[in-house]
């Protein structure tokens, strides 16, 4: 752990300690939440913060540093039903993975054998992501029991057991942890997305995001900075961004400005032109995985772009 001071002296009785993980204060918490919720177990205790260890080979980029977010869930249950319960968000979080974009291929459940365990835990499970200097771990989903319930019990003197109203019973619940790295999981989504390609002897960076996850869904793109173009591109504009995450951007040509947009993962762009305000009222769609483009007339954008984007989606999953 990360040791420092309260204030500007140091001194034997200002030593404090920074936090590892952000699970003992919602275990601490534990009965606040029921008497305050009124929830019935199986219930969890969600946190996200910062999080600090005293790493001694901190590297690859974000994937090992000494400060990172931390992203934790408590979810507490009957004993007896614990190992049920495990499974349950070992596979949930799998799939929320892989529902999000990455490659099925790219990722494995690894359980921990018994020499592996830490002391509290019953069971354990890596979710792992194959970077390209191996497989690391993005979230553990562990089997945590009731060691640190009975932990604050014995050290506070404090009841956090539980009173099971309908079955007529108390008992300290046991607890499932899934514990995930954002920083960590963030890259495996950025290095799952990238790839190059070589287009017209240029080199073309692309960010191929699920569309849940892009920065933006849609980006509206005048054909150029002309005042005859950006009333109708603005109108476009804000059309499309009450349904879906949107950029305008009118600077540079518009080769440079798909090329950014391709940079950043944005999946779709709407370019509108000069025949979109003199003769057709349509749009073209330009899609960010093909770079293939189609003419539609703005009263069906909204929808076209849904469909589109769906296909995407789709495209991302099937891989």
């Amino acid at each position: 752990m990360f040791r420092t001071h309260i204030g500007p002296v140091e001194g034997d009785d200002n030593i404090v300690y920074l936090r590892p993980e952000t699970a003992q204060a919602m275990f601490v918490d534990f009965d606040n939440v029921v008497n305050s919720s009124r929830v019935r177990i199986p219930f969890g205790i969600a946190q996200q913060g910062k999080s600090f260890r005293n790493e001694i080979t901190p590297g690859n980029f974000t994937f090992r540093t000494r400060e990172f977010e931390q992203m934790e869930m408590e979810y507490f249950c009957e004993p007896g039903t614990d190992e049920e319960w495990h499974r349950y968000w070992i596979d949930f979080s799998s799939d929320w993975f892989t529902g999000l974009g990455l490659r099925r291929s790219k990722l494995r459940v690894r359980e921990h054998q018994a020499d592996e365990l830490p002391h509290y835990s019953k069971g354990s499970a890596d979710i792992e992501f194959l970077f390209p200097w191996g497989w690391g771990e993005l979230e553990t989903i562990s089997n945590r029991t009731d060691y640190d319930l009975k932990a604050h019990i014995e050290k506070s003197g404090k009841d956090l057991s539980y009173y099971d109203q309908p079955n007529n019973k108390r008992y300290v619940p046991y607890v499932v942890e899934p514990a995930m790295g954002a920083d960590r999981s963030a890259l495996a989504f950025l290095v799952d997305a990238y790839d190059e390609e070589e287009v017209n002897d240029d080199k073309r960076v692309v960010l191929r995001f699920h569309p849940s996850i892009a920065p933006y869904q849609v980006a509206i793109l005048p054909l150029s900075r002309n005042p005859k173009l950006t009333p109708k591109a603005r109108e476009v504009h804000d059309l499309v961004r009450s349904r879906f995450s949107t950029q305008y951007d009118e600077t540079q040509s518009i080769g440079r400005r798909y090329r950014r947009q391709d940079e950043i993962g944005t999946p779709l762009c709407v370019t509108v032109d000069f025949e979109t305000v003199e003769s057709d009222d349509a749009v073209t769609i330009r899609h960010r995985d093909t770079m293939d483009q189609v003419r539609v007339p703005i009263s069906g954008l909204r929808q076209a772009l849904q469909d589109q984007l769906d296909g995407i989606a789709a495209d991302v999953l099937s891989d």
